[in-house]
């Protein structure tokens, strides 16, 4: 049995190119003197080899297993299969597809870990040809990677309760679903699990499928439940480099040149042929001249090759001579020369003349058509981003419009210096940030959404209809929009200290606790102001750490509002599709479908446990959430907690921090509190908190009476009688924590999200 059908057979669903229609050129498929160039199907070039003598270095062999027939082909001493190599610096290989099944009984009958790519360089996965996929309808997946030291996680999640909700035609999030690969990673891993082990599927989808596959290799359809289960490999594409210096680019052989491949998060160099060149540029013997004369095109002559950097010329025949302007062109030879050449000028005056005529004529109607193409693009635009729906939207919700601000596409391009890259503030579940300075100096955050217009439009309206709302200190301020460009943009306030994500995570800052309270008080404020504070409620739906900004004085500021809902009047929940994170989804919302205030409450009871941990909310197979209730339960609360903020000092508001999280994250939601009353405790903790006697002042007899002097009335007695100390409950008074305090900066800001 080939390769091929033993590892693909999915016929009907992947759109597969056999590895041996994909073989690298005649010109770039040359191997070291003595060596073979051939295993199987495989064309197998320099660097790479099959024997030790063959490749340039040990990360470039391939090692041919003759087990097979034809013979098969492995990446060094692994088990991937190499079915393409270019010296463009691409190679084309089979992957495992990752599994995990269970019976009706909900026990596991098989799982797979054969996913995990542990590469090393010079290998890295292609972010442009590959696409992570996840296939099932119980089914979550988590793909982590690394680039140099930095950590990159991402994953999706497949929900689906019958084959008839599964849109056939498209991996949408129903039965399947997919994301991008950062660029620039190796040393992959990845887990695949379920939220019920398939027990409510099992008839029609025991099995959960995750893999990475090249990403115009595979396309989702119906039968693919069953398909994925007969395959074991997928093809997908890494990207190969010589080295990451320049020292690397002596591998480079005559005739080629050295070039940065400039991979985001990874620098790479390849060797490629000077122009008039072909083959291969790692061989010792280099590229050699293209031979264009193979193609014949000397007419009335013959052609006569010559190396770069010339091409070409024509030897013209008997009676034909070159036109005096190119060695390439032969005319005949005329003994009337004078009285033609004197025709031919006239001629080519005449002909001058008449094109540039026509030429201005076209030019001019040209220009009158891209005008009024223009105006008609920047209509268009301005329908497909919405602007027709968002002017309804802003005239029944009241006069916000009046304060915010139309910007014009040119204004946008100039303060963000046409949206390059060094002005990335980072990615939102929406769009892309930048940041940009407008001609008064007034630094913003200029938020680009994704994909095209026509079907980001409705987030983009959402998001300014629900920041019109907003009046808030601690939610971050809408300046402005701009409608005439292919995709929406959206004009904030710029904050200045990044995320509360980036702190706790990222930076690894000491955030101590009473900061960590400030921020978890102002962050509750502004969700109870969304909840009860405006004339029509807003639940967020994203309510998230790295959806919480700091400025220079670490003041909150809640941002990212693509996903928030207005709540009708008279209405308390709405029926929904599921949008939020992974981590901080409420989990009955995610069953029922029904979205209301408590869904925001329990995601930021996951915000809550991040600050008194600094763990993230999804960790390998298991959630945060269930380790912090589990701790609670068990009564070893504190050995979870982040030892660089607990003391003896805080420890009892730590504990009241956690109860108060452990009820915002109970199953039932008419269980957990509101956030107005999440604020209120959070308030009286930070008062208590900050009060020198704490929450356990006590005062014994003795020390009373002698506070009280002479007085001996029962009215001034502290204690029981008998002489022992017992609580006072003595409370302080309502100052709110860091009025009038100056919190120093804690860490360099290093652009944000």
């Amino acid at each position: 049995m080939s390769i091929m059908a033993l590892q693909i057979p999915l016929a009907a669903v992947l759109i597969l190119l056999s590895a041996a229609s994909t073989a690298t050129t005649t010109t770039a498929a040359q191997a070291l003197p003595g060596c073979s160039d051939k295993c199987g199907n495989l064309t197998v070039p320099y660097p790479f080899g099959m024997n030790s003598d063959c490749y340039l270095h040990k990360e470039f062999f391939i090692n041919c297993s003759h087990t097979t027939r034809p013979p098969t082909p492995y990446l060094m001493n692994g088990n991937l299969i190499v079915t393409n190599i270019s010296v463009d610096g691409e190679l084309h290989l089979l992957n495992y597809v990752g599994r995990d099944c269970y019976n009706k009984e909900d026990n596991r009958t098989e799982r797979s870990t054969e996913p995990e790519l542990w590469l090393v360089p010079p290998y890295t996965i292609s972010d442009t040809k590959n696409k992570f996929y996840a296939v099932g309808c119980d089914t979550y997946a988590i793909m982590r990677g690394f680039r140099g030291e930095d950590e990159f996680i991402t994953g999706c999640m497949s929900i689906c309760n019958s084959l008839a909700s599964v849109d056939k035609n498209s991996c949408s999030g129903s039965g399947c679903c997919q994301t991008n690969i950062p660029s620039g990673l190796n040393n992959l891993t990845m887990s695949l699990s379920s939220y019920n082990n398939h027990l409510d599927v099992w008839d029609f989808n025991p099995c959960s499928y995750a893999f990475i596959v090249q990403q115009d290799q595979f396309a989702f359809s119906f039968s693919s439940f069953e398909l994925l289960n007969d395959t074991e490999r997928l093809p997908m594409v890494l990207n190969w480099d010589i080295g990451n210096d320049t020292d690397s680019c002596q591998a480079c052989g005559a005739n080629s040149m050295c070039k940065n491949r400039s991979i985001i998060g990874s620098v790479g160099y390849l060797c490629e042929c000077l122009p008039g060149y072909e083959g291969n540029p790692y061989h010792p013997e280099g590229c050699q001249d293209i031979d264009e004369c193979k193609a014949n095109p000397c007419e009335n002559g013959q052609c006569l090759n010559i190396p770069p950097p010339g091409n070409y010329s024509c030897s013209c025949y008997e009676g034909y001579k070159h036109d005096g302007m190119n060695d390439k062109i032969c005319i005949k030879d005329d003994s009337k020369r004078d009285s033609k050449i004197v025709l031919l000028l006239m001629i080519s005056l005449g002909v001058s003349v008449g094109f540039l005529v026509l030429f201005l004529g076209i030019s001019w109607i040209s220009w009158g058509m891209k005008k009024r193409e223009f105006i008609k693009l920047k209509e268009k635009y301005f329908k497909e981003n919405g602007g027709l729906l968002l002017l309804q939207q802003l005239a029944s919700h009241g006069s916000s419009m009046k304060t915010t601000k139309i910007f014009t596409a040119e204004e946008l391009e100039k303060a963000t210096n046409n949206y390059h890259e060094s002005g990335v503030l980072g990615e939102g579940g929406y769009g892309t940030v930048y940041k940009g300075i407008l001609p008064d100096d007034t630094m913003v955050a200029i938020k680009k959404s994704k994909g095209a217009a026509l079907t980001q439009s409705d987030q983009f309206v959402n998001e300014v209809i629900v920041l019109s709302q907003i009046n808030h200190r601690n939610v971050v301020k809408l300046l402005g929009c701009c409608l005439e460009t292919e995709a929406p943009l959206l004009v904030y306030e710029f904050i200045t200290h990044g995320t509360l994500y980036e702190h706790i995570h990222k930076k690894r800052s000491s955030l101590p606790f009473e900061l960590r309270m400030k921020i978890a008080t102002q962050s509750a404020e502004a969700l109870s102001h969304l909840h009860s504070s405006i004339s029509t409620p807003i639940i967020h739906r994203d309510v998230k750490t790295s959806n919480i900004l700091l400025d220079d004085d670490y003041t909150a500021k809640v941002s990212d509002f693509g996903a928030s809902r207005l709540v009708p009047s008279g209405q308390t929940d709405i029926q929904t599709l599921v949008l939020g994170t992974f981590g901080y989804l409420d989990p009955e919302y995610l069953q029922s479908n029904q979205l209301t205030e408590k869904s925001d409450v329990y995601s930021f009871g996951v915000v809550l446990v991040e600050l008194l941990t600094s763990k993230v909310p999804v960790s390998k197979d298991r959630c945060l959430t269930s380790i912090f209730l589990a701790s609670m339960e068990e009564g070893w609360l504190n050995q979870i907690l982040d030892d660089g903020m607990v003391n003896e000092e805080n420890i009892e508001t730590v504990k009241k921090v956690a109860n108060l999280a452990k009820r915002c994250l109970r199953v039932n939601g008419e269980e957990r509190p509101t956030m107005k009353e999440v604020v209120k405790e959070l308030e009286e903790m930070s008062v208590m908190a900050k009060h020198p006697w704490g929450f356990n002042a006590n005062f014994c007899k003795e020390e009373t009476e002698y506070l009280l002097g002479s007085f001996n009335s029962d009215a001034y007695v502290v204690g029981n009688g008998e002489g022992d100390c017992s609580s006072s409950g003595l409370t302080s008074g309502t100052t709110t924590a860091y009025d009038g305090m100056q919190i120093e900066q804690l860490m360099p800001h290093d652009g944000g999200r």
